[in-house]
C-alpha cells in the first residue's frame, strides 16, 4: 500500500481512538461513580466506509471506575 494511504489510515484510527476515549470518560464521569463503580459495560464499535463493501464490528468490556 502507498504511503499516502497509510498515513491517512493511520491519522483515521488515531483520531477514532482519542475522540472515542474522550467520549468513553465524558459519559462514565456523567453518570457518575454510584452508577459506574465495580460496574462492567459492554462496548461496540461499527466501522464502515462509504464506497467499500465493509462493516466492521469490534466488541470488548470496559471496566467503571472504581
Amino acid at each position: 500500500m502507498s504511503d499516502d494511504f497509510n498515513m491517512t489510515m493511520r491519522k483515521f484510527l488515531k483520531q477514532v481512538g482519542v475522540t472515542s476515549q474522550q467520549a468513553i470518560e465524558d459519559a462514565m464521569r456523567a453518570a457518575g461513580t454510584e452508577a459506574t463503580d465495580g460496574r462492567t459495560f459492554d462496548a461496540r464499535v461499527v466501522l464502515t466506509i462509504d464506497g467499500l463493501d465493509i462493516e466492521h464490528v469490534v466488541t470488548g468490556k470496559i471496566a467503571g471506575r472504581g
